[in-house]
C-alpha cells in the first residue's frame, strides 16, 4: 500500500524535507557558532540555562466538571498522585459570562468544565487547597479578569498576600474571534480589559501571569504549525501594542506575558516550532517594542497535546499518541504541560484515565533522558533547518497582518480564520483520500472495540447550581449588589482602572453573568461580520 505523504516528502505543515540532511542545509552556515546559549538571547535553545536539570517543566493537568465541589475532589487526588500545578476547566456558560440560570446555560452547566457563578462557588473550587503553595491556571478569557478577581478574593480569605498568588489567565480574546468563539465584548473594549488587568496585575498580583497567549485553540480549529505561531505571535503584537497605547511601560508588564501551544505527534515539526517561536518572540521585543528586561524577551509557554488528534476509534491508541506529543512538547523546552486523557475524545477524563495521562509525563520527568540536557535536538541539522524555514515563513505572515493593519483589523477582515479554514478543509480532505493515515480511523481499523469507561456528568448539576445561586442572591444586600454594578457601568463608560470596581462587585456577592451584564451594557457583544 503506498504512503503517499512519506513519498512527497513535506512535513505536517507543508514544508519540503530532504531525505538526508548535511550542514550546507542549514541557511546559516555558521549556526553552530551562533546557535547560541539556552537561557542567552534569543533563546532559541530555551529561556533558561539549565533547563530541566534546574526544574522539572510543570506538570498541569487541566481539569474540571459539574460542581465546585467535584472539581475540587478532583483537584485534590491529581495534587496527591504528585500534580504539580492546577488547571482549571470552566464550563460554556462560566466562559461566555452567562450565570447557571441563565436561560442560554441550559444544558450546559458543568458539562466541559466547572460552573462559577460567585465567590462561593470559586471558595468551594479551592477548599482545603492552600493558594500561596501551588500554581493555578485558568483557562477563561473573555471574563478573564473577573475570575481572577474572586481567586484573588478567596486567597483574602485564606489570609495570602496577592503578592504571593502564582499562576496564569489565559485571558486571550483575540483567538476567540479568530478560532473559538467564547467572545463577549467586540476587540476595542476586550482589549481595554486586558490591559486594564495588565496594570493591575503589575501593582496588586506581581507574580501572576497575565495571559497566556493562546496558540492551541487556533491549531485545534485546524492551522498548521507555522499559523499557529503567526497567528500567536501577531494577537501577542496587538496586546503589547494595545499596552503601550495605555501608558505602560513594556518592561513592566511584558515580563509576565506566556504563551500557550499545542503539541502534535509530528515531533520534529513540533520541536522546530517551539524554538523558532522564542527567537522569532525575543527578536521582536528587543528590536520592534524595545525591551530591555531579559524576562521581557523570553517566550515562556505551557503546551497542552492535541485534542483534535485524538480519535474515539481505538482510544487506548490515544495513549501511543499523547506520550509522543508530550516528547515533543518536553524536547521542545516547554514551561509547563498538561497531557490528555486517553478517553477525550469520547467525554470528559475518567479518573483512571487523568491518572494515566500524569503518570506519562513523570515516566518522561524520572525515567528518561530528556531532562539531562537542555536543547536535546539543538544542532540537528534537519532541526535547524526546520526552524529557519519555520521562523521565516512566521515572519512572513507577520508582513502580511501588519500591511492590512495588524491583527486587530485583519481578524475584522476574517483574514485569519480564512487561512486556518483552508488549512482544516486541506487536512480533512487528505485524511478523507488516505493521503494522511489516521491509525484505526482511515488504516488499521478494528473489527470490534470496547469503549472505555466514561465519566459522566449528572443531569442535577444546573439545579444544584440554579439552587446555590439562588441562595447568594437571598442571602447578600441587593441594594450594595445594585451600587456596585451601577459604578461597574460607570467605570465602564469613563477611563479608569476597571478592575478595582469589578472586585468590589464581587466581594458583595454580584455574579459572573451580572458583572458581565454591566459590562454588555456599556460596551455592547460582538457580532462576527460572517453573520451580517
Amino acid at each position: 500500500m503506498s504512503e503517499p505523504r512519506r513519498a512527497e516528502g513535506r512535513t505536517d505543515a507543508g514544508i519540503p524535507a530532504q531525505p538526508v540532511y548535511r550542514p550546507e542545509d542549514v541557511a546559516d552556515l555558521d549556526y553552530q557558532r551562533d546557535l547560541g546559549d539556552p537561557g542567552a538571547f534569543p533563546y532559541a535553545r530555551g529561556v533558561y540555562g539549565s533547563m530541566y536539570r534546574g526544574r522539572l517543566w510543570t506538570m498541569r493537568q487541566y481539569a474540571g466538571f459539574a460542581s465546585a465541589e467535584e472539581s475540587n475532589r478532583r483537584y485534590k487526588y491529581l495534587l496527591e498522585q504528585g500534580q504539580t500545578g492546577l488547571s482549571v476547566a470552566f464550563d460554556l456558560p462560566t466562559q461566555m459570562g452567562y450565570d447557571s440560570d441563565a436561560p442560554v446555560a441550559s444544558g450546559e452547566v458543568g458539562k466541559v468544565g466547572v460552573a462559577i457563578d460567585s465567590v462561593e462557588d470559586m471558595r468551594a473550587l479551592f477548599d482545603g487547597i492552600p493558594l500561596d503553595r501551588v500554581s493555578t491556571s485558568m483557562t477563561i478569557n473573555a471574563p478573564a479578569s473577573i475570575l481572577l478577581l474572586l481567586y484573588e478574593l478567596v486567597g483574602e480569605e485564606q489570609g495570602v498576600d496577592p503578592a504571593e498568588l502564582r499562576g496564569t489567565i489565559q485571558n486571550d480574546v483575540l483567538k476567540e474571534y479568530i478560532a473559538r468563539g467564547t467572545y463577549i465584548f467586540p476587540p476595542q473594549p476586550s482589549l481595554r480589559i486586558i490591559t486594564d488587568t495588565f496594570g493591575y496585575c503589575a501593582e496588586r498580583l506581581p507574580s501572576f501571569n497575565t495571559i497566556s497567549i493562546s496558540g492551541y485553540h487556533i491549531a485545534e480549529a485546524g492551522a498548521t504549525a507555522v499559523q499557529e505561531v503567526a497567528f500567536t505571535l501577531s494577537d501577542a503584537i496587538a496586546y503589547v501594542e494595545a499596552a503601550l497605547e495605555a501608558g505602560l511601560d513594556v518592561d513592566q508588564f511584558a515580563p509576565r506575558l506566556s504563551f500557550f501551544f499545542v503539541a502534535r505527534s509530528s515531533l520534529l515539526e513540533e520541536v522546530a516550532k517551539f524554538r523558532a517561536a522564542r527567537r522569532l518572540w525575543a527578536r521582536l521585543m528587543h528590536d520592534r517594542f524595545g525591551a530591555r528586561d531579559p524576562k521581557s524577551q523570553m517566550l515562556r509557554f505551557h503546551t497542552q497535546t492535541a485534542g483534535v488528534q485524538l480519535t474515539a476509534q481505538q482510544a487506548e491508541v490515544n495513549l501511543v499518541r499523547v506520550t509522543l506529543q508530550s516528547l515533543a512538547a518536553t524536547l521542545g523546552g516547554t514551561q509547563s504541560l498538561h497531557a490528555n486523557a486517553f478517553d477525550e475524545a469520547l467525554s470528559l477524563p475518567s479518573e483512571k484515565a487523568a491518572r494515566l495521562a500524569l503518570r506519562t509525563q513523570q515516566v518522561l520527568a524520572h525515567e528518561t533522558d530528556v531532562p539531562l540536557t537542555a536543547d536535546p535536538l539543538g544542532g540537528s541539522w534537519f532541526v535547524e533547518s526546520l526552524t529557519d524555514e519555520i521562523e521565516a515563513q512566521v515572519a512572513d505572515y507577520l508582513a502580511r497582518i501588519d500591511e492590512r493593519g495588524g491583527a486587530v483589523v485583519a481578524i475584522e477582515q476574517g483574514y485569519q480564520k480564512g487561512e486556518i479554514e483552508r488549512s482544516a478543509f486541506d487536512l480533512s480532505r487528505q485524511i478523507e483520500q488516505g493521503e494522511r493515515v489516521v491509525v484505526g480511523v482511515n488504516r488499521y481499523r478494528a473489527d470490534e472495540e470496547v469503549d472505555p469507561e466514561l465519566q459522566r456528568v449528572d443531569e442535577a448539576v444546573r439545579q444544584q447550581q440554579v439552587e446555590r445561586l439562588d441562595r447568594v442572591r437571598r442571602q447578600r444586600d441587593q441594594a450594595a449588589v445594585d451600587a456596585a454594578l451601577a459604578d461597574v457601568a460607570k467605570a465602564a463608560e469613563g477611563e479608569a482602572n476597571l478592575l478595582p470596581v469589578m472586585k468590589h462587585a464581587l466581594r458583595e456577592r454580584a455574579t459572573v453573568g451580572e458583572v458581565c451584564d454591566a459590562l454588555r451594557g456599556v460596551f455592547g457583544e460582538y457580532v462576527p461580520p460572517d453573520t451580517f
